[in-house]
């Protein structure tokens, strides 16, 4: 797969954000564009710019590890987007036929997984892959996203529920700096594992039927999910500002199980008991449900 035009707007982008006085040069004359010139980026990173030139074209097959690193330190990279820069770099050279079908394959969650996730019925919690798919989740988690999980057009997906779902933007406090991590979450994830095609039909869903997720891809922003803080407002509970963490199964094919916490003595622990114990009922209520079939007339 060429990921030219990835690498060629990644490059891009980084340089126009970037002014001569950030990166300590001096600004001479009238700049038609933004940022730096790719000379000043060149001769930041220690290359020609004939060099540079042919990067920013998205040719970064061979490149050497301490270019990368130089170009890194000249674009003013964070550690996400130095890590995605690799990535990119790694794509593009030769993939072998094996390669691109392990790219295929979809992980699936060890039983194991499964009772530690459900072993935490005061959490939610969810087991998320690398499409930002909920794959496995415990009572309280499928509560805590219960509007997800009774949109069949979501598919259980929590980049579809942002952008397609009306009520994410009721149910995010800070939907537009979630939708953004998702977005940069997939982004990060398309550079690293370009032979998922899955992943590339999600993305293309995703830029056909939603405008602000295209624009949001354009901007070829990246971010990891780790830990933070999301404030909710979850339709039955109300506002609910919980800690995130998020935890990475290695050599597990980019899983990660995802925990939602509460501080001790504070309102938003109370609202996760309330939403415990809705759950724990309903739960119940459908089990009961499935359960009861017409009686054999046996005793």
């Amino acid at each position: 797969m060429d990921n030219r035009d990835a690498v060629s707007a990644f490059l891009r982008s980084r340089r126009e954000r970037i002014t001569p006085e950030q990166a300590g040069l001096p600004a001479y004359g009238q700049r038609r564009v933004p940022g730096l010139r790719r000379g000043e980026v060149a001769a930041l990173a220690g290359v020609s710019v004939e060099y540079y030139t042919r990067l920013e074209r998205g040719s970064l097959r061979g490149v050497s590890d301490s270019v990368l690193d130089a170009l890194a330190q000249a674009l003013r990279l964070d550690d996400t987007e130095r890590m995605y820069l690799y990535d990119l770099a790694r794509a593009a050279g030769p993939a072998p036929a094996v390669r691109a079908r392990q790219r295929e394959a979809r992980p699936t969650v060890r039983p194991s997984v499964v009772r530690i996730v459900e072993g935490m019925p005061q959490l939610p919690a969810y087991v998320m892959n690398n499409r930002l798919d909920a794959l496995a989740a415990n009572q309280l988690g499928r509560a805590l996203y219960s509007e997800m999980y009774t949109d069949p057009a979501c598919g259980a997906n929590v980049a579809r529920f942002a952008f397609f779902n009306p009520a994410a933007k009721r149910f995010y406090a800070d939907w537009e700096r979630m939708a953004r991590f998702a977005v940069g979450a997939l982004r990060i994830e398309a550079g690293k594992n370009p032979y998922d095609r899955q992943l590339s039909n999600l993305i293309g869903e995703l830029s056909t039927r939603s405008d602000v997720f295209r624009v949001m891809w354009g901007s070829h922003d990246v971010h990891v999910f780790r830990q933070s803080t999301k404030r909710l407002n979850h339709p039955l509970v109300g506002a609910l500002e919980l800690d995130q963490e998020t935890m990475s199964l290695p050599g597990e094919g980019g899983l990660s199980v995802v925990v939602y916490s509460a501080p001790p003595e504070t309102a938003a622990e109370d609202g996760l008991r309330l939403l415990a114990s809705w759950s724990a009922t309903t739960g119940h209520e459908q089990d009961a449900r499935s359960t009861n079939r017409p009686s054999t007339g046996r005793p």
